[in-house]
């Protein structure tokens, strides 16, 4: 059974940085897509950051490219997402996800399979 647990959320103020963990169990980091979605109130979940162990590729969404950063440490099953720059329009929820054999691009904009239970991110102006 695949089980992602969250953890790193918490509030800060604009201009601050975060660091979000993923600890995933029960597959393969290669098998696998990895994202980071987030569910603002009010508004419906996107995809923020996925990655692609197996061939390294990466997707951002536009609202945050070149202010956070997707990793995975493929030995101790774990994926960040660094967010730096953060902005109050990034407050939400932050979900890890997990998707076994999809492209980054297709999984990240149309949703996993897998999910954890979420991390909350609060950024303060």
């Amino acid at each position: 059974e695949v089980q992602l647990v969250e953890s790193g959320g918490g509030l800060v103020q604009a201009g601050g940085s975060l660091r979000l963990s993923c600890a995933a169990s029960g597959l393969s980091f290669g098998d696998y897509v990895m994202g980071w979605f987030r569910q603002a109130p009010g508004k419906e979940r996107e995809g923020v950051s996925c990655s692609a162990s197996a061939d390294g590729s990466k997707y951002y969404s536009n609202s945050v490219k070149g202010r956070f950063t997707i990793s995975s440490d493929n030995a101790k099953n774990m994926v960040y997402l660094q967010m730096n720059n953060l902005k109050p329009e990034d407050t939400g929820v932050y979900y890890c996800a997990a998707e076994r054999d999809s492209g980054v691009y297709y999984a990240c904009v149309h949703g996993m399979d897998h999910w954890g239970k979420g991390t909350l991110v609060t950024v303060s102006s």
